[in-house]
């Protein structure tokens, strides 16, 4: 560890530190193991309480699931020509969130930018547990979800074969490599922080579940260097998944000759969105977090401000994206394309023209009070904003989906889609599973890195020290 603290570049942090005053190595340490290994008389009642109504959901989402295997997908509210309802919707809303992690961890680390080593663990526990609960509704979706190995492209008797031409097959390459990628990249980074939680309790049942972890973690000066390698390489792979695997999951929509999907903007339009949503589920989770184990001091001002600002440069990159929607619709002189405009706009056309305009709402006229420092170092006002945009992305997802396909090229042809208890059982009962992860995982591992950590107070400590 002093081998690799030596190599550290120091970095004055300025006036807004990025760890608060009192801290060093030891204190650091106590702090985030404390959280894990805070008896359960002490744990915050916020914690118990919201496990709980998270709980409920996951059983909600069991009855609603189990209801479904027995009934297919017409409890759902998809009809003819809408075959893509809350499934997609929902699908296409959790990867966006887990991009959040990707670009904390990989991105933010090359660019060697020191206020994400608060939030990159958490961050990257949440991408996992997003993805997680994306994956779930593309095999939901499918009707006989039980046969969902059928889109892997393995050697079988029956000469089944997936399309490769469909963007459908793309999607499971793309997650099932972001998961695996961000699940190897989340594990590496945790092995130093499970040798430490190993050595606080060695003699203990936990301690010895932590060594198994650590995987033999000794800390030397080889296991560094290789440690360092390793995990730059993993950082400088998973940054191109952050551009790719949005960028597939457009191709749904892009490549598909339906009026409102067939455009060129959607493959960075839907990244820039994926990224605004991800910071905005950050910190809606980390802020509650931080007040519940007193984590101000680690989790700081700073960090929130830095997070607001890049969840204000991103939504302005989405509000861009609507701008040309609109642009194109009236450019391209397409009939089709300028009535898929009209329709999601205007109440004469369309019924759903309230979810347009709330979205623009949510996403481009609220989050623009963020232009003010005094609002993002006010941290309940970021933690509303943030909610906002997390319900702004969803009704984007929501317009783009639905307005476009209750409105073909046929009149005769097309519908309205009105979604049932079970879409919205389904739904909340992911969002249950996510929580219950996230507040299992804040319990089980340490929530904020704890070697990064120490580098911070090297770094401090070698700014503030007297010249020899």
């Amino acid at each position: 560890m002093a081998d690799e603290l030596e190599q550290t570049t120091v970095i004055d942090p300025g006036p807004d530190e990025v760890l608060g005053p009192g801290h060093n190595f030891d204190t650091v340490t106590q702090k985030i193991s404390g959280v894990v290994y805070r008896p359960f008389s002490r744990t915050p009642i916020q914690m118990f309480v919201g496990f709980g109504i998270a709980f409920v959901f996951v059983n909600i989402f069991l009855g609603a699931v189990t209801w479904l295997f027995y009934r297919g997908v017409g409890i759902w509210g998809i009809v003819i020509p809408i075959a893509w309802g809350f499934a997609i919707v929902n699908f296409v809303w959790w990867i966006g969130i887990g991009h959040a992690g990707t670009l904390i961890s990989a991105i933010l680390l090359l660019l060697k930018q020191d206020w994400r080593t608060s939030i990159n663990r958490f961050s990257e526990a949440m991408t996992l547990f997003a993805v997680a609960c994306a994956a779930m509704f593309p095999i939901l979706h499918l009707g006989r979800p039980w046969l969902f190995y059928w889109l892997l492209p393995y050697p079988n008797q029956m000469w089944l074969w997936p399309q490769p031409r469909s963007p459908l097959i793309w999607d499971v390459f793309a997650v099932s490599t972001y998961g695996t990628v961000s699940f190897i990249f989340w594990f590496t980074g945790l092995i130093p922080d499970f040798a430490t939680m190993r050595d606080l309790r060695a003699n203990t049942r936990v301690g010895k579940l932590y060594g198994m972890l650590a995987m033999g973690w000794r800390g030397s000066a080889k296991h560094w260097a290789r440690y360092q390698k390793a995990y730059l390489l993993l950082a400088g792979l998973s940054t191109p998944l952050v551009v790719s695997v949005h960028s597939v999951v457009s191709f749904d929509f892009a490549v598909a000759i339906l009026p409102g999907w067939h455009t060129t903007i959607f493959p960075p339009y839907f990244v820039a969105g994926a990224i605004y949503s991800g910071f905005a589920m950050v910190l809606t989770l980390a802020i509650p977090v931080r007040r519940w184990f007193h984590l101000e001091d680690l989790i700081t001002t700073r960090h929130i401000e830095c997070m607001a600002k890049v969840m204000l440069g991103t939504g302005l990159i989405v509000a861009y994206g609507y701008a040309m929607e609109a642009f194109i619709a009236w450019y391209s002189q397409n009939t089709y394309e300028s009535y898929a405009f009209y329709n999601r706009i205007f109440p004469q056309a369309g019924t759903y023209w309230w979810t347009y305009w709330l979205l623009i709402t949510c996403n481009i006229a609220i989050p623009q009070m963020l232009w003010s420092r005094r609002v993002r170092l006010h941290t309940w006002a970021v933690f509303l904003i943030s909610l906002v945009v997390n319900v702004g992305m969803w009704l984007e997802r929501f317009v783009i989906v639905v307005t476009s396909l209750t409105r073909d090229f046929v009149p005769s042809s097309w519908g309205m889609y009105y979604p049932t208890m079970w879409d919205w059982a389904t739904f909340a009962g992911t969002l249950g599973v996510f929580l219950c992860l996230m507040f299992l995982f804040i319990r089980g591992i340490p929530a904020i890195s704890i070697f990064e950590m120490r580098e911070v107070v090297h770094e401090k400590e070698a700014v503030h020290a007297p010249a020899e």
